[in-house]
């Protein structure tokens, strides 16, 4: 197993949804530390890495990923010890039912739970259309307060419980690719660039809550105040038809996001990440998508920020299991680093425009 593909491994098994992202902010830290100049939090947990430029009045640069992945948090224990819980983040209920779960109490134990489904033999072959407001975690108590003396309560967070596994030499299958993929590259972009001078500044971020409408992303760009920034997310592959026209390809390259409900990718942007991509010989496909990614907020603050999404799709994300091809992933970090290599003074002036 390469380098790439055992971070993915360490930081998809980790456990951390929107506003409990303590555990992916902690291993980033230990990783950044190594290649940064200075490591930074905002004051809802954003982790933030900076390799300063040594040119004087140096542009900044930041590439923007988030931590979060979906899961519930507990909000009651009922008298027979199982827990109801509330989203954070978008799940379809259909992929709930009968699943395994990692309760994360606050001083960080960890409890196996299943989310109860009830049996063909009492639904009289009635289909079930169980709501997420009707499910509830069974983690084997008898009651609730066998529960609290477990050390579980109400605020405990809830995230997909599974395996993670290299199907083939090119695809692998996780959990919460959306979007540990960005907290791979940015550690790699950082370290591919620790020993060499930058004629910019260079911020590596990991937000917050993204998951449950953005809301990290704004502190960054407020907090940094970038002059270009790429976002590095994860969206949904939607190539199960085998269709050669398939909106998000597995194995079709990088990912350049041309319109969602949260930005639309300005032409100047565009046309730089195509010529770029081309030049290089770096697999690329566009993407649009009905969800939104933290670049929604990042261009929009400050007088407006240039904002591109460098993303890769995974299928069936936001459920246990995602399957991606490590090729998106090479060609999205092939791509990051050539835009490093060459953003200047004019290449912000041009996106500007």
């Amino acid at each position: 197993m390469n380098k790439s593909i055992e971070r993915f491994k360490e930081l998809t098994m980790l456990d951390g949804t929107s506003g409990f992202e303590r555990e992916v902010s902690n291993y980033l830290e230990k990783k950044l530390s190594k290649y940064a100049d200075e490591i930074r939090f905002d004051n809802l947990g954003g982790i933030y890495a900076i390799k300063k430029s040594k040119k004087e009045n140096a542009k900044t640069v930041m590439i923007a990923a988030h931590m979060d992945e979906v899961g519930f948090v507990v909000t009651k224990i009922l008298p027979n010890g199982f827990l109801k819980f509330e989203t954070l983040g978008g799940f379809r209920e259909d992929v709930l039912l009968a699943q395994t779960y990692t309760v994360t109490s606050y001083d960080g134990k960890k409890f196996t739970g299943v989310i109860g489904s009830i049996p063909k033999h009492f639904t009289a072959g009635v289909a079930q259309n169980v709501k997420i407001s009707d499910m509830t975690i069974d983690v084997g108590a008898e009651n609730r307060e066998e529960v609290l003396k477990m050390g579980i309560h109400e605020g405990a967070f809830v995230t997909p419980k599974t395996t993670f596994e290299q199907l083939t030499e090119n695809r692998i299958m996780s959990k919460a690719v959306d979007n540990r993929y960005g907290c791979v590259i940015i550690t790699e972009i950082l370290e591919q660039f620790a020993d060499k001078e930058l004629d910019i500044n260079l911020v590596v971020c990991a937000t917050v809550q993204e998951e449950v409408g953005l809301r990290g992303a704004k502190i960054a760009a407020n907090m940094i105040k970038p002059d270009v920034c790429f976002v590095v997310d994860c969206s949904p592959a939607n190539d199960m038809d085998g269709s050669a026209t398939s909106n998000g390809r597995l194995g079709g390259g990088f990912l350049i996001r041309l319109v969602d409900r949260t930005m639309v990718l300005r032409p100047n942007m565009r046309e730089k990440l195509i010529r770029l991509a081309e030049e290089n010989e770096i697999k690329y496909q566009y993407f649009t998508s009905p969800g939104g990614t933290d670049a929604g907020e990042i261009h929009q603050a400050l007088n407006g920020v240039p904002t591109a999404v460098i993303g890769i799709c995974a299928r069936y994300i936001h459920t246990h299991n995602a399957v991606f091809d490590i090729r998106d992933y090479y060609a999205a970090k092939a791509i990051l680093g050539k835009l490093i290599e060459t953003i200047d003074d004019k290449f912000i002036e041009d996106v500007r425009k």
